[in-house]
């Protein structure tokens, strides 16, 4: 007796472009209301006309209202794949601590005024929707793996001060690039470049050693 033939999936490249395409739509569109309208006020019906498909085809492409929104967040942070963006490719190109500080507050100040909205209406919903509260969390977890990630990254230049140990730098980086810090800021009328110039200066004198000769160059 021979063995059933097993049959293998066919994916066609053209199937697959034609997939991702869709779901871009879905996401800029879910963006655009999501931003506009809020989380509660955008109904899946209004996401799927704007992006010009059904309401079956969305759900197949991307999922639910949280897993949309969660999408749309992912996509603008990077996502799982955060390692593989511009800025972070240029943060790691950087020798020093005290540029790769600079770097990164450049890059904040840039995704937090489109983050911002997407993650506070996350935020909002959570208080009523249970999968909106988990996809919430899930990405406080990440963006505190990420920070951890970056300070060890900071250690290795040797310019990190010896007393904060890699959980305190993560944490302080971690609390001042929230967006709800920036939406206090913005309260007050800064402007992103403010918030820029106020994370460098913040994150290099509260992280790196003023006796590190690098450091100390640099502050003359």
């Amino acid at each position: 007796m021979t063995d059933p033939v097993k049959t293998r999936r066919y994916r066609s490249p053209q199937r697959q472009a034609q997939a991702a395409a869709t779901r871009q739509r879905i996401l800029q569109a879910a963006r655009r209301l999501f931003s506009e309208r809020g989380y509660q006020a955008t109904a899946i019906a209004s996401i799927a006309q704007e992006a010009g498909v059904s309401v079956d085809t969305l759900y197949a492409a991307v999922g639910r209202k949280p897993q949309i929104l969660r999408a749309v967040i992912d996509e603008l942070l990077g996502g799982e794949q955060a390692s593989q963006r511009d800025y972070v490719r240029a943060v790691r190109a950087e020798p020093t601590a005290a540029g790769k500080l600079e770097v990164y507050a450049e890059a904040v100040s840039e995704l937090v005024t489109a983050i911002g909205p997407l993650q506070e209406a996350l935020r909002k919903a959570g208080d009523t929707d249970t999968a909106c509260r988990d996809a919430w969390q899930a990405l406080v977890d990440r963006r505190a793996r990420n920070m951890l990630e970056f300070a060890e990254e900071l250690r290795a230049t040797g310019e990190v001060r010896p007393d904060l140990s890699d959980r305190k730098v993560a944490d302080i980086v971690w609390a001042t690039n929230a967006a709800e810090f920036w939406s206090l800021l913005e309260q007050r009328g800064w402007s992103p470049r403010e918030f820029q110039d106020f994370l460098t200066d913040l994150w290099t004198r509260m992280l790196l050693n003023p006796r590190n000769p690098k450091f100390a160059n640099d502050s003359a």
